[in-house]
This record gives C-alpha cells, sequence and structure tokens, in this order.
C-alpha cells in the first residue's frame, strides 16, 4: 500500500478541488517576465499570496524581493532530522506574455472548461506550484491531527525536512530569482535532491505510456550578431546590403546541425525502443548507435512520432542554433549599412561556450565572418543529475504503482529551468510534475502556446504520486 492509498478517497477528492481553486487563484495573477507597465510587480504578488496560504496553514515562510516587483517565496517543514538533508519542492512564479487575441479563453481568467484549466501558466509551471502546496497541506493537516505545530514540530513520519520554495524570474535566466537564492539564501534550495517541472508526464506513443523523468538540460548561449555593410541607395543594389547578409547568414544557421548522443539519450532511445513496436525500435536502436548521419535520422524521426515530439527529439541529438530575431533596416529606398541577429543556441552537455561560438563562426563562414560581430549575451550550463539513486528509485517506482502500464525513462530537456542554479550547489534536480495525460493531448505545444491548460484529471492524478515521492524519500 502506497502511503496515498492509506489516505480516504473523499479526502483525496477534497484536496484536489482546493488544488484546482490555487490553480485558478495563480493564473489570475498575472506575473508575467519581463513585468509590463501594467503590472509591474505580479511576481511579488504571487509570492506574497503564496505566503499567505502558508501563514494560514501555520507555517511562518518567508519572501525576498532582491528586485523591485521580483518577489520569491520559501517555507520549510520539519522532519525529525535523521534522514538526512531535505528534499526540495521547487518551482517558479513567473510566465511569458500571452496575446489574448489569438485564445478562446482569457489568458488570465482562470477558466475552467471541457474538462481542463486555461490560462497562462496552467502548464508552466503554476499547476505544479498547485500540486506542490496540496503536498505541504496534507503534510501540515496530519500534523495538527496530531496535535503538533507544524511551524516548529517535525511532520509525523518525516526524517527529512521538506522544503517549498517558488522562485522569480525563470523565464529571463533565473538572475533575480534561482541564482540570486543560490549565492544569497542557499538554504532555501540545499537538499539531497530536488523536483521541478517538466518531467514524470506521459507521452503515448505505439500505443504504450511512456513517462519521461528529467534528469538533464542543454545550456544555452544567444547571441547577438552585428552585421556592417555598407549604406547607399535603394535604387543602386550592391552586394555588401547588410539586409542581404543577415539574410545570407541566417540561412547558414539555421541548417541544422550534426548529430552527438549523449549518454542520457542513449539510454533513452534505447529504453523507448524496448517499449515499443519492432520497427520503431529498430530505428531508435540505430539512432542510439550512431549508425545513422543526421539527415537520414531526421527523416527517421518524422516517420516515428507527431511532428510535436519529433521536433523535441531532433533538437536533444544535436546543438541547435535557432536565427529569432532580426533588424535592419531604416527606409525602403536606404541600402542598410547595419543588420543585427539574435540566435537562441542551445547545447548538449559536454559543448562548451568556445565550441558553440566557434561553430557559429564555421557556418558563417570565411566570406561573412569578416563583416560580423559576434556578442555573447549570457552562459548557461548544460546540467545533469543521475538516473539511478534512491530518489530515482522512487520517483519510478511511484510512478509504476500508480499506473502499472507506465514506462518510466530518463530523458533530457532542450529549454532550460531552474535546475541550473540548484546545480551551482550540487542538487539532484529532476523534471516531475506527474501527469496522466489523454493520448491526443498537445501538451508540448501549451508551453508558452496559445491556449495553455492543463487537464483537471491529470491534476488528480498527479497529487497523490507527489504526495508518496515526498513522504517515500523523506520517511
Amino acid at each position: 500500500m502506497t502511503p496515498a492509498a492509506a489516505i480516504p478517497a473523499t479526502t483525496w477528492a477534497i484536496a484536489h478541488e482546493a488544488l484546482v481553486a490555487t490553480l485558478r487563484d495563480l493564473i489570475r495573477i498575472p506575473s508575467i517576465n519581463p513585468p509590463p507597465a501594467e503590472a509591474p510587480d505580479g511576481e511579488t504578488r504571487v509570492a506574497r499570496y503564496l505566503a499567505e496560504r502558508l501563514t494560514a496553514l501555520g507555517l511562518r515562510p518567508e519572501v525576498v524581493e532582491p528586485v523591485p516587483g521580483r518577489g520569491s517565496v520559501h517555507a520549510r517543514l520539519r522532519g525529525d532530522g535523521t534522514g538526512g538533508e531535505p528534499f526540495l519542492l521547487l518551482s517558479h512564479l513567473d510566465v511569458v506574455p500571452a496575446s489574448a487575441d489569438r485564445w478562446s479563453h482569457d489568458p488570465f481568467a482562470a477558466d475552467v472548461a471541457d474538462g481542463y484549466v486555461y490560462g497562462r501558466g496552467a502548464v508552466d509551471m503554476k499547476g505544479m506550484i498547485a500540486l506542490e502546496l496540496g503536498v505541504i497541506e496534507r503534510l501540515v493537516e496530519e500534523a495538527r491531527a496530531a496535535g503538533l505545530d507544524p511551524a516548529t514540530d517535525p511532520i509525523p513520519g518525516l526524517r527529512r525536512d521538506v522544503l517549498f520554495t517558488c522562485t522569480a524570474d525563470e523565464e529571463a535566466g533565473s538572475i533575480d530569482g534561482a541564482r540570486w537564492i543560490a549565492a544569497h539564501r542557499p538554504d532555501w534550495l540545499q537538499a539531497a535532491g530536488a523536483v521541478n517541472e517538466c518531467g514524470g508526464v506521459s507521452v503515448t506513443v505505439g500505443g504504450r505510456r511512456l513517462y519521461p523523468i528529467q534528469v538533464a538540460e542543454k545550456g544555452f548561449a544567444p547571441y547577438r550578431i552585428h552585421i556592417t555593410g555598407t549604406w547607399g541607395h535603394g535604387s543602386m543594389p550592391r552586394a555588401d546590403n547588410a539586409a542581404v547578409l543577415a539574410a545570407r547568414a541566417i540561412e547558414r544557421l539555421a541548417a541544422p546541425g550534426a548529430i552527438r548522443i549523449t549518454p542520457v539519450m542513449t539510454r533513452f532511445l534505447e529504453a523507448a525502443a524496448d517499449a515499443l513496436p519492432r520497427e520503431a525500435a529498430t530505428v531508435l536502436r540505430r539512432i542510439a548507435a550512431g549508425e545513422l548521419d543526421a539527415a537520414s535520422a531526421d527523416v527517421a524521426i518524422d516517420g516515428l512520432c507527431d511532428p510535436m515530439y519529433a521536433r523535441a527529439l531532433r533538437a536533444l541529438i544535436r546543438d541547435t542554433i535557432s536565427p529569432d530575431i532580426v533588424h535592419a533596416g531604416v527606409k525602403y529606398n536606404v541600402i542598410p549599412g547595419d543588420a543585427t541577429i539574435e540566435v537562441d543556441c542551445r547545447v548538449l552537455p559536454g559543448t562548451t561556450e568556445p565550441q558553440m561560438r566557434a561553430e557559429v563562426e564555421r557556418r558563417l563562414g570565411p566570406d561573412l565572418l569578416p563583416a560580423c560581430e559576434i556578442e555573447l549575451l549570457v552562459w548557461g550550463e548544460p546540467v545533469e543529475s543521475p538516473a539511478h539513486g534512491p530518489l530515482w528509485d522512487i520517483l519510478v517506482a511511484t510512478l509504476l504503482d500508480h499506473d502499472p502500464d507506465a514506462i518510466p525513462l530518463p530523458v533530457m530537456v532542450p529549454f532550460a529551468t531552474d535546475a541550473k542554479a540548484t546545480a551551482t550547489l550540487g542538487v539532484p534536480t529532476y523534471g516531475f510534475s506527474p501527469l496522466r495525460l489523454d493520448p491526443d493531448e498537445r501538451f508540448l505545444e501549451r508551453f508558452h502556446g496559445v491556449d495553455e491548460r492543463v487537464s483537471l484529471e491529470a491534476l488528480r492524478f498527479g497529487l497523490p504520486i507527489l504526495y508518496d515521492v515526498v513522504r517515500r524519500f523523506c520517511g
């Protein structure tokens, strides 16, 4: 029997209703990053909302605000101290902007429709905040039932402390959020292990239900490339038009690069192959073994799965370069002498920033490179946690307890999370936001997308799983 199974179904039903209400409250506070002029303090407002909820539970939360409007919140539940370092429930408070005119529901109204909660942050990642707070509430209720003060007394059955830390600024590199906390309040993050966003979510492929658990994430190296041409009159075209040079640069930079299969992705591909039908399995094993060149691998991947998953898989077997911003020109009849390109480079574990810069230079080529000045905007290291050990084993076993058809497997993600901050403290951090989805749900497209939403049933599935993970790792 799992710890959650010992709790009455009616109690879980009430907890689920409370979780959904919490999520809707969170969505209705627009914590947009970068903060718009009309709502400059959204992250701090969310942090204070959570602090009020935690205070009402009898806890003693703290809020820090290193920059006005960029608030983060933290609370601690006590174990008896015999189990080692704490367990960290990590999340971020900020969301990206949303263009309401393209949504079917107001992105900050938190409408419930057709079995989903709609709103910016429902997936990324206020749904996880609500799950984590739901676990905290359950543990506090158990302490109170035992006549204990949850602010000072050990929670019954816990041998480790549980940290609940929600950070600002994750969507802009975590400088004023998790990175600041790691430098100035490391006790908010220091733990034996942590769970964070972006893993433990079901993916149905070939009729099998896979649950990729994030153990690694790519690094990032965005560059601003300044291109110098020659100003002139638009009536007399010239080859060193900076806009034309920028177009050539973009075409070269956007081409898919060479494949490099990392150990994490080798294990992922082989585990997925073990679970899938023979034809798909053969292709995945050939990719894992490095038997296919880049073009052949991309064609094979496109034939294997939905385009949504294919895009993600292609990005996880190579360093990527995505030209995303272009500036050139002042008037239709003036040849621009200057242009700027901003490219988003994502690097696999093992790729350094100098290596990424060298690849950008190689792609630009000797003809374009003299006209280009390459400026690094920020650098984030790739991070990786072990796909073995007590916490990993508990994540896998708990998924299987709640879904016997589950196929848990380790995976890397192509984007960045606050795991980059916890990595500086040596905290193994896993993407584990357990949700069992309808096979047709376009989950990856919900991140930063139109009509972001999360299933009520998925949240119902995830709450007792997260509770069991905390109980097992801390018990």
